[in-house]
């Protein structure tokens, strides 16, 4: 194997169950076991992303979120929020090398997934560790709640199965668990399309859980819902990520939320890192350097 391709960490050293049938106590200290070693679950080093017309949606930027983390991810429209979790889930990859001194790169769970702005070996099956939540949901409104929750563990099964779409009923049991942890067991036979918008964010959820991901990246999973569904989004991504120990990236609009709902706030402006710090410090002077005069107060609503 290329020593290139071999990731070493300069600070390292099946079932979801429902909430309620679970030792919750050794749940948690697993999570601050794993957040105590400072174990990396994402290192982003000097990646840049320039689109068409040299416009630089990401800019030199170094981050790094430890295993056990939940972060939120704000800053003004266009600072690269989005941007950032498309490279990390390996959707999307920074500027290539010009130089071969040139050291960007993206680890996830310990394994380079780009260098050099290139994919390496490890960019696809690293995919399967990261639950994508999607502002608008994507699930396939034709097919049944239950339905789009199992294809969230295709990538565990055999090749043959998945192409067919056949499911055990060991999968069947996982992802009706993984619903009831949601809170939307009860719509399993309900077509996708006939649930309201939170409650399709519920369901992406269940997909991810269905995935067996160590990571969870949300983009924006509330700008749509309205308060009491916000909430309830963001109750259940914080659950995940106290009593499971799962790392828990979200881009947020509304600043109320972040600071609510999340360890440490990390905001990008203009591809750049702006603040990088525990929710308590995100001050209201910090905001304001962050974002325009105008756009505070609505930030600051809702939560």
């Amino acid at each position: 194997m290329s020593t290139q391709s071999v990731y070493r960490s300069p600070s390292a050293s099946e079932t979801v169950p429902a909430i309620g049938s679970v030792n919750r106590a050794a749940l948690v200290g697993a999570s601050q076991s794993n957040q105590g070693a400072k174990r990396p679950a994402i290192e982003i080093r000097g990646v840049s992303k320039t689109f068409i017309r040299g416009t630089r949606a990401i800019d030199d930027l170094s981050l790094t979120v430890h295993r056990g983390d939940m972060v939120a991810l704000i800053g003004p429209s266009g600072s690269g929020k989005s941007t950032l979790l498309r490279h990390i889930n390996g959707l999307t990859y920074g500027d290539r090398a010009e130089t071969s001194d040139d050291i960007s790169s993206i680890a996830v769970m310990s394994n380079y997934t780009q260098q050099g702005g290139k994919r390496t070996t490890h960019t696809q099956p690293s995919r399967k560790k990261i639950g994508y939540i999607f502002q608008q949901f994507n699930l396939v409104n034709r097919l049944s709640v239950l339905t789009n929750v199992l294809v969230g563990g295709l990538g565990h099964m055999p090749v043959w199965r998945a192409t067919l779409g056949w499911f055990s009923a060991a999968e069947k049991s996982q992802a009706l668990t993984a619903l009831a942890r949601v809170g939307m067991a009860e719509f399993c036979h309900q077509r996708a399309s006939t649930l309201s918008g939170g409650q399709q964010q519920r369901v992406a959820i269940a997909r991810a859980l269905m995935q067996k991901a160590d990571i969870i990246l949300a983009d924006e999973p509330i700008a749509s819902l309205d308060p009491v569904a916000a909430r309830v989004v963001m109750q259940i991504l914080k659950d995940i990520n106290e009593h499971d120990g799962k790392t828990v990236v979200v881009t947020l609009h509304q600043v109320n939320y972040a600071t609510s709902y999340c360890q440490r706030v990390v905001a990008l402006k203009k591809g750049k890192l702006y603040f990088d710090g525990p929710a308590a410090e995100l001050t209201t002077n910090r905001l304001g350097s962050l974002y325009e005069a105008n756009e505070i107060e609505e930030l600051l609503a809702g939560g």
